[in-house]
């Protein structure tokens, strides 16, 4: 898998499993929606200064928008 597939996929599962919608992580990451939108889906590739911010935005270590998902319930 490709690093901003992982990206994406671990910022998404992320904000959801935090009960945060695009909106307010953009808010919290001073970013736009449409931004996180397009990250999320992986249409960009975010810089590491924006994977640090949207961690603080977060609460989670870098690293962990980085590393491959590992079995997510009704994932294949």
């Amino acid at each position: 898998m490709s690093l901003t597939k992982t990206v994406s996929e671990n910022l998404h599962a992320l904000r959801v499993a935090k009960g945060l919608t695009q909106q307010e992580l953009a808010g919290r990451a001073k970013i736009t929606v449409s931004y996180v939108s397009m990250l999320e889906r992986g249409n960009r590739s975010p810089p590491l200064e924006t994977l640090e911010v949207l961690a603080k935005a977060l609460k989670v270590p870098p690293l962990q928008l980085l590393e491959p998902a590992r079995a997510r319930p009704g994932r294949r």
